[in-house]
């Protein structure tokens, strides 16, 4: 069963019977939005960037993205970059994959970014969203919905972290300013 998640609210990725998740994939999906023109509706293609970045103990130590797709241990791997969004019609567009069991034990968060590489604000997408799911048998643990429309060009989404022997995931949607993971640094930074 979905949690759809709001600002703020955590949950543990510990399953039902008491065992632990252990690979998770972090979906983006998004469309852009259709902009009334002098010859009619017509939309512009944007370009979001799914991005992780593994901290340990508050410094970032690897990062994940289009350019880097796997982090160093292998524990991270983005699926590849998607120019223009909406192909997944409601699917995810770009995904994170992430095998929990294999992220080294000093990695204690991973945040997860959404930023627009061309520059264009939020206000130009539509049905933008991030969802977890379960990798190992495909069922949505959790969605959350990216809301907002603002004059912004990126979100700080999510992040799971380390709680006693489990991982918790945080949905955060703090708004940002961006193209690329490295501008979001003094945004991500307060949310660890």
């Amino acid at each position: 069963m979905t949690v759809n998640m709001t600002k703020g609210q955590a949950i543990s990725l510990q399953k039902n019977d008491g065992g632990s998740l252990t690979a998770v994939r972090m979906g983006l999906g998004w469309q852009a939005a259709p902009r009334r023109g002098l010859f009619g509706t017509r939309t512009r293609e944007i370009d979001l960037d799914a991005s992780a970045v593994l901290f340990a103990d508050k410094q970032p130590v690897d990062v994940v993205f289009f350019r880097h797709l796997v982090s160093d241990d292998g524990s991270v791997r983005h699926t590849g970059d998607n120019l223009v969004g909406g192909v997944g019609q409601g699917g995810d567009d770009e995904a994170i994959l992430v095998d929990l069991s294999r992220v080294p034990v000093h990695i204690d968060q991973i945040v997860f970014t959404v930023n627009s590489f061309t520059g264009q604000t939020f206000q130009e997408v539509q049905n933008a969203f991030c969802r977890l799911v379960d990798e190992t048998n495909g069922q949505e643990l959790a969605r959350y919905t990216l809301a907002g429309g603002g004059p912004y060009t990126a979100q700080i989404m999510a992040k799971v972290h380390r709680t006693g022997s489990g991982w918790t995931l945080t949905a955060l949607g703090n708004p940002a300013n961006g193209r690329t993971f490295q501008d979001l640094m003094p945004a991500i930074l307060p949310v660890l």
